[in-house]
C-alpha cells in the first residue's frame, strides 16, 4: 500500500523535507545509500520525538517492499536521476520529485522563480529586499539555493505570502507542477555538463521554469543572452527583457552609466551606476532583473530604486572582504563556472593577482584565459583542476602562475606579489567540492586568511 513518502538523502535537502513532510502529517522512509551513516544520527536530525512508524530509516540497498510503500520519491538535488535506484522508482510508477515541487504543492501565495548559470544569489537577494519592502518582511520569504531550503518555510506561508526562489537546474530536473507567477532565466553558459551531459539539455532544464507558466504570468528574460533572446518567441509567459548590451525600445537596458526601464513610450531611471554599493557588469544585469521582477509583481519604481541603492553584495560574490598593505582583496568564491569568474575579473579595475582551480565539472577555461586581458598579472591554481588550467594558461601564452596545495598557500603567494594599490581576488572558476564542503567554505577560509595577514 503506497502510504508513506519516500525521501532520498540525508544531507540539509533530505533532512528538509522530512522535517516538512512530517510537520504535514505524513509518514516518510528516508534513504540514504551510504551504509555507514548512523540511523540514530539521522533520527535526531529530523525530529527526536518521531516514532518507526511515522519515520523510518534505511541506509544502502532499497528494497522493493520500501518501493511498493512509496507514494512519492523526493530526491536531493545532489542525487543524479540516471541512477539505478531512481530508474528503478520509475520503473515501479513512483513520481520523482524535487525538493521545490514539494515545497510548492504545501506552500501558499505567490511565486517567483530565479534561475539561469550565474547571478541568482544576488539576483534572489535583492528581489527578497524589494519584495520585503513593498509587501513587508513577515510576508516575504527568500528560500532555495541561497542557503533556506524553501521545504523549511513552505509551511508558514500564506495566501498573501510572497516567496522569492532560487533554483538550480539539479531542482528543475523533477520540478513537474511547479508554476511561479515570475520567473527569470539569467543567462545560460556552459556548466554542470558532467550532470547534464549537454548544453542542449542543461538549456531545456533551465527553460523549463516556464512550463506551467501562461500570458498571465511573467518570464524576466536575459536579451544579450542569444539562447534566451530566440526563447522569448516560444516561452508561455509574458516576456520583460533586460539587457546591459543593447539600447532596448521595451525593457530595461543601460543607456552610458544610467540603467532605465523602457514602456508604453515612457522612460524610468533607476539609477546610475555610481549611485549602487554593486559593482561591474553582473551587478547592472542583476539590479536591472530584480527591477523586472519588481515591476511584474507591481512594486512601485521608487521603492525598486531605494532598495537597490541601499543593497549590499551578498557573500561570496565579488565581496571586499580587507585591505592589508594597501591591497584590497576580494572573495568571489561563489564564481564556480568559468562565465561567473570573468564577471569576478570584469569588475576588477586594477592589476590583480587571481586564485582559481578546484572540482572538474567538464568546463573549459579558454574563455576565461582570454579574459586576464590586462588586469590579471598572476595566478595561483589550487584543485582538481590545476593542471588542466595550467595548460590552457600555456595555449594562450599566460605563463605568471604557480600551484598551492593550500588556500593558505595560495593567500601567501598572492599577498606576496600584489603591490599596493592592486588587488587579489579569489574566484577559481570551478566548484569547491574535494578541497572544500561548498563554496561558502572556500570563501570563509578564503576571507579568515586574509584577515589574519598583517596590516
Amino acid at each position: 500500500m503506497k502510504n508513506k513518502v519516500l525521501v532520498a538523502g540525508c544531507g540539509i535537502s533530505g533532512i528538509g523535507a522530512a522535517r516538512m513532510l512530517l510537520a504535514a502529517g505524513k509518514s516518510v522512509i528516508l534513504y540514504d545509500g551510504n551504509d555507514k551513516k548512523n540511523k540514530e544520527e539521522i533520527r535526531a536530525q529530523v525530529a527526536d520525538n518521531s516514532s518507526d512508524e511515522t519515520l523510518s530509516i534505511v541506509l544502502g540497498t532499497l528494497s522493493q517492499d520500501v518501493i511498493d510503500q512509496s507514494e512519492y520519491c523526493v530526491i536531493s538535488p545532489g542525487i543524479p536521476t540516471d541512477l539505478a535506484f531512481v530508474e528503478e522508482l520509475k520503473k515501479n510508477g513512483v513520481p520523482i520529485w524535487s525538493e521545490i515541487e514539494l515545497a510548492y504543492h504545501y506552500a501558499k501565495g505567490q511565486v517567483i522563480g530565479i534561475t539561469g548559470t550565474n547571478g541568482k544569489t544576488t539576483t534572489t537577494a535583492l528581489t527578497g529586499e524589494i519584495m520585503a519592502a513593498h509587501f513587508g518582511k513577515d510576508k516575504t520569504f527568500v528560500v532555495g539555493n541561497i542557503g533556506t531550503a524553501y521545504t523549511g518555510k513552505a509551511l508558514e506561508t500564506k495566501e498573501d505570502s510572497v516567496t522569492v526562489a532560487e533554483i538550480s537546474s539539479f531542482q528543475l530536473e523533477t520540478a513537474l507542477t511547479f508554476r511561479p507567477h515570475v520567473s527569470a532565466i539569467l543567462n545560460i553558459t556552459p556548466d554542470h555538463l558532467n550532470r547534464h551531459k549537454t548544453m542542449e539539455c542543461y538549456i531545456a532544464v533551465k527553460e523549463s521554469i516556464t512550463k506551467n507558466q501562461t500570458k498571465d504570468d511573467f518570464c524576466v528574460l536575459n536579451y544579450d543572452d542569444e539562447v534566451l533572446r530566440s526563447f522569448a518567441q516560444s516561452c508561455p509567459a509574458t516576456v520583460i527583457f533586460f539587457s546591459s548590451r543593447h539600447s532596448l525600445d521595451e525593457g530595461f537596458c543601460m543607456d552610458g552609466s544610467r540603467l532605465v526601464y523602457r514602456h508604453d513610450g515612457k522612460e524610468e531611471v533607476i539609477g546610475t551606476t555610481d549611485q549602487f554599493n554593486l559593482v561591474g557588469q553582473c551587478n547592472y544585469e542583476n539590479i536591472m532583473a530584480a527591477a523586472a521582477i519588481g515591476t511584474a509583481m507591481g512594486v512601485p519604481m521608487e521603492t525598486i530604486r531605494q532598495t537597490a541603492y541601499n543593497f549590499k553584495a551578498v557573500e561570496h560574490r565579488i565581496e571586499y572582504t580587507a585591505t592589508k598593505k594597501q591591497v584590497r582583496y576580494y572573495n568571489d568564491s561563489k564564481g564556480t563556472n568559468p562565465d561567473a569568474a570573468i564577471q569576478g575579473i570584469r569588475a576588477m579595475t586594477t592589476p590583480t593577482c587571481l586564485i582559481g582551480g578546484g572540482y572538474d565539472k567538464g568546463s573549459t577555461y579558454d574563455e576565461w584565459i582570454e579574459a586576464f586581458g590586462s588586469t590579471i598579472k598572476y595566478l595561483v591554481l589550487i584543485g582538481q583542476t590545476s593542471k588542466a588550467i595550467a595548460d590552457c594558461c600555456e595555449k594562450h601564452g599566460f605563463t605568471n602562475y604557480e600551484f598551492a596545495t593550500s588556500m593558505e598557500e595560495a593567500v601567501e603567494k598572492c599577498a606576496s606579489h600584489a603591490k599596493p594599490g592592486e588587488a587579489v581576488l579569489l574566484s577559481p572558476a570551478c566548484a569547491s567540492w574535494g578541497m572544500f564542503d561548498n563554496y561558502e567554505q572556500r570563501g570563509r577560509i578564503f576571507k579568515e586568511l586574509v584577515r589574519e595577514l598583517p596590516d
